[in-house]
């Protein structure tokens, strides 16, 4: 005797958990624009890496003689890869087997893929598509209690974060636990039209006498990703899962080792002329950053992060000769780049990324200050602020700056990193001080211009008097400024501080853990 009948048991077992909820259902999620677990799995990791765990999972129903009649599998899938050749925790619900829901016995399967990822100390990328964590009220009948909530296993998910690498995509209509674990995590994508997210989903809504709204109207990407709660916006799950591969290749698969250095293929010493002119001589005139990180990193491996959101405030990974770095600069098209209350709480989560995995950080200044008006004290702005100055202080990684033009108030004091010494270039459109001339002038010298009868005369003379001593060579020449460099030669500077950096950093655990 041997064990054929048993293999073959396992056999017809591992095929019905392949089907998942059913051909109607798979159908259903097709017709949504939706792909099925399974299909997301196989097109976000390489090709047949993909080792599932806990496949047999799910409830069966049997015969009076104890043969399994049908089985609904588990709605939550997960396993090993490999992407891009490095190995990840990959895990995801499956929408087709009662929507996600907790009435399929997904708990232990989700612990056991957080407790992988943290033990393992690999990368984990959720596939989210679910409607909560606990059941829905039918769980109350079936289970014949009532439990108090509880995340379990939520210290381990946060504890991952100082970790390695988390990502999370909505691809679906995610509610409950699973829109707090898309936003506990180091990187997030929503779909464009096929996601949403939300707290509680739109029959909770009204019911609670909130109004009758749809899961659009509740939790589409055009809100989270204008509010800070998912990081960026993907047009189809494709897109979403080629940024998720991107975004990682700048990262170490855990704390404890370094950003990988790749070939940069891109000449060091290059120098873009359009970065001699780029910045207007008149200080009331914008221009784009955009295209300036472009002209200084390698070329094409700016990647940006929370473009939608924060929006006076650029920050996303580069790669500098092949270095992996976080790079942040104000928008000059956006309230002149001044630091806003999102636009503080995007740069934290910068800083807080560049820490855990030893990114060194660059700071491209154009600030005028934090931004002042009714609307931005009622927003907080002073307190993100001072956090934001806080992380960017705590940050434990070689940091640098290019003074472009603006460095003004406690904002622009962000060109340098408290306690620290570290590079600092300016350009000689550099202009900085505790405010513009522009707008101090005239409370500094009110009682002087008070007193003569020609206001516009007497207040251009003092303008053109404080202008002969504005230069940044001026403050050169007291070293308050480093270095005063020709813009075309911002990348060749760069690309040598980025190779110094490199070999400065340490892997290991930071002195603070990832704040979600």
């Amino acid at each position: 005797m041997g064990w054929e009948k048993q293999i073959d048991e396992l056999s017809r077992r591992s095929a019905m958990a392949e089907e998942m909820g059913g051909a109607d259902k798979v159908a259903r999620q097709h017709e949504f624009g939706k792909y099925t677990i399974r299909e997301r799995v196989d097109r976000i990791v390489d090709a047949g890496s993909f080792h599932e765990i806990g496949k047999l999972a799910g409830v069966g129903s049997y015969d009076d003689e104890g043969e399994l009649k049908s089985f609904m599998p588990s709605n939550f899938i997960f396993g090993t890869a490999e992407i891009d050749g490095r190995p990840v925790i990959v895990s995801g619900d499956d929408f087709t087997v009662r929507g996600g829901s907790a009435d399929a016995s997904i708990g232990g399967k989700r612990m056991q893929a957080e407790g992988l990822a943290s033990e393992l100390r690999l990368p984990h990328i959720r596939l989210v598509d679910g409607m909560g964590g606990g059941g829905s009220v039918k769980t109350i009948e079936t289970a014949g209690r009532t439990y108090i909530p509880r995340v379990a296993g939520w210290d381990t998910i946060v504890g991952h974060l100082g970790i390695a690498p988390s990502v999370s995509l909505a691809l679906g209509s995610v509610a409950g636990i699973g829109a707090a674990r898309v936003s506990t995590s180091h990187y997030s994508v929503i779909v464009k039209d096929t996601a949403q997210m939300m707290i509680a989903g739109p029959a909770l809504v009204d019911w609670a006498s909130l109004g009758d709204v749809s899961k659009e109207e509740l939790g589409a990407s055009r809100i989270h990703t204008r509010n800070g709660a998912i990081d960026d916006e993907a047009s189809s799950e494709e897109e979403a899962f080629a940024m998720a591969k991107q975004f990682l290749s700048y990262l170490p698969s855990s704390v404890d080792e370094l950003p990988a250095r790749h070939d940069a293929n891109d000449s060091r010493d290059r120098r873009e002329e359009m970065l001699l002119n780029v910045v207007p001589n008149d200080p009331r005139k914008v221009y784009k950053m955009r295209p300036v990180i472009e002209a200084i990193v390698d070329a094409g491996s700016f990647f940006e992060i929370g473009r939608k959101w924060g929006k006076s405030i650029i920050t996303g990974l580069a790669r500098l000769d092949g270095v992996p770095v976080a790079l942040f600069a104000e928008d000059p098209m956006v309230y002149g780049g001044a630091w806003t209350a999102d636009s503080c709480r995007k740069l934290i989560r910068l800083c807080d990324l560049a820490s855990t995995f030893h990114l060194p950080l660059v700071h491209l200044v154009d600030c005028p200050g934090f931004l002042i008006g009714k609307q931005s004290e009622e927003a907080s702005t002073i307190r993100f602020g001072s956090a934001a100055l806080a992380a960017l202080g705590q940050a434990t990684v070689p940091f640098c700056s290019v003074v472009v033009r603006k460095a003004f108030g406690v904002a622009g004091a962000a060109n340098t990193k408290p306690g620290s010494h570290h590079f600092r270039f300016a350009w000689p459109s550099g202009d900085w001080g505790s405010l513009p001339i522009e707008g101090g002038v005239e409370v500094a010298y009110k009682a002087e211009l008070a007193e003569v009868d020609d206001y516009d005369g007497h207040l251009a003379k003092i303008k053109e008097r404080l202008n002969r001593v504005r230069s940044p060579f001026r403050s050169a020449e007291y070293f308050e400024i480093e270095e005063i460099i020709d813009p075309r030669d911002t990348r060749a500077n760069l690309c040598r501080w980025a190779d110094i950096a490199y070999r400065a950093l340490r892997p290991g655990p930071s002195s603070f853990t990832y704040r979600p």
